[in-house]
């Protein structure tokens, strides 16, 4: 365990700058898609498959980096991680057919879901040892690192090519990932009192009742994660298409949601502190069900705006509170296990919602971000005495 006081706030630093720099790239990929898919001559449905490389890399490699970190430690695997990341943002530009760049978003996703189990272990076990629930801090700087990419993005994509620009967030990740890295491999592992070290270096398999826990904590996990890639995907489209808004008001509708949950996880650690995590989970999931009645349904743009603030204000916290629940439970492997589900259920949202709104419409499938956030409450008010105290 860090020896001081200094020691652990330094670790704090390193590690929100890793959180921060993971928004960062993957926001900075995200917004020259469009550029990505001229470039590659992919059809819609074609783009639709390469970017499942994305997906599968990160869930296939998210089991694997809890093992990683349990014999290696979570800095170690955080570090190289990064240096991965940094390094595959650069090669999307340089693909120019669909199978090529499904290949490397495959390793851009395996870097992508190795570093958050890594980063997020980390994490957990360093609310452990300050006793603070801290852990909205941690993916309340990847939001604001995601935000910063954005708008970087968008201000640079008239004036530089996917390659260039990639190529400068490979640059610039790298010396974040030297400086961060650094700092983080001189730090001691936040080491839990309460965690006893295996001697012959395996680690224990849980026992029957936590691992149920901790697929609960997955489940509560997925079912805001697929929130989030909902409004990323279909918020724009339901504003333009069933209300009408211009294409900028519309690209607001995502704005709204992501700058909510970037406050409401810059203020998640005073909740907890007041409300404890079950309460913190109850009342964000019940604010995001109201909150996303009014957006899918709402008759006028500017009130379907306030639904999605409301949304993800509501949803916010949610997720920061599973991982670290699971992770107080599992460790690494728990932290594996419920990033699979969360990142699956990121996966799961937007092809859902496209299925649902040929079936029905939009704005009703829309509506099952509210079913499932009112899902998370109930998981969550019905495994409150089973789950660590708190």
């Amino acid at each position: 365990m860090p020896g001081s006081r200094d020691d652990l706030t330094r670790l704090r630093i390193a590690l929100t700058a890793f959180f921060a720099l993971d928004g960062f790239v993957f926001a900075g990929w995200v917004v020259r898609i469009p550029a990505i898919k001229e470039q590659t001559g992919a059809s819609a449905s074609a783009l639709g498959l390469a970017l499942l490389g994305v997906s599968a890399g990160a869930v296939v490699t998210m089991t694997l980096t809890g093992r990683l970190v349990r014999r290696y430690g979570s800095h170690p695997v955080t570090v190289a991680c990064a240096v991965l990341l940094c390094l595959s943002i650069a090669l999307p530009p340089l693909t120019h057919s669909a199978l090529a760049l499904g290949a490397v978003l495959l390793v851009f996703g395996s870097a992508y879901g190795g570093i958050n189990v890594a980063f997020n272990s980390a994490a957990v076990d360093l609310v452990a040892v300050l006793g603070r629930p801290i852990m909205p801090s941690f993916h309340a700087a990847f939001s604001l690192g995601g935000m910063v990419g954005a708008g970087l993005g968008g201000l640079v994509a008239g004036a530089l090519s996917p390659t260039r620009h990639l190529l400068a967030l490979t640059v610039t990740g790298l010396l974040v990932t030297l400086v961060a890295g650094r700092a983080l491999l001189r730090c001691e592992p936040a080491a839990p009192p309460d965690r006893t070290p295996e001697e012959d270096g395996t680690p224990r398999r849980p026992d029957r009742r936590t691992r149920r826990l901790v697929v609960t904590f997955g489940l509560i996990a997925l079912c805001t994660a697929y929130g989030e890639g909902a409004m990323a995907d279909w918020g724009a489209l339901h504003l333009e298409q069933d209300l009408d808004a211009s294409p900028g008001l519309a690209a607001a509708g995502y704005s709204c949601f992501a700058l909510a949950m970037t406050v409401g996880r810059l203020t998640g650690t005073t909740l907890l502190e007041r409300l404890g995590r079950t309460a913190t989970v109850v009342a964000g999931g019940t604010t995001a069900v109201a909150g996303m009645l009014l957006g899918s349904l709402a008759p006028s743009v500017w009130a379907a705006l306030f639904g999605f603030a409301i949304t993800g204000l509501g949803l916010a916290n949610i997720f920061p509170v599973a991982i670290e629940r699971a992770g107080a439970l599992g460790g690494p492997s728990g932290v594996a296990t419920a990033s699979t589900l969360g990142y699956g259920g990121m996966l799961l949202g937007p092809p859902a919602i496209g299925f649902m709104a040929d079936w029905f419409s939009l704005p009703a499938a829309l509506t099952s971000v509210a079913v499932l956030a009112a899902v998370a409450v109930l998981v969550a008010v019905a495994t409150r005495r089973a789950a660590v105290p708190g």
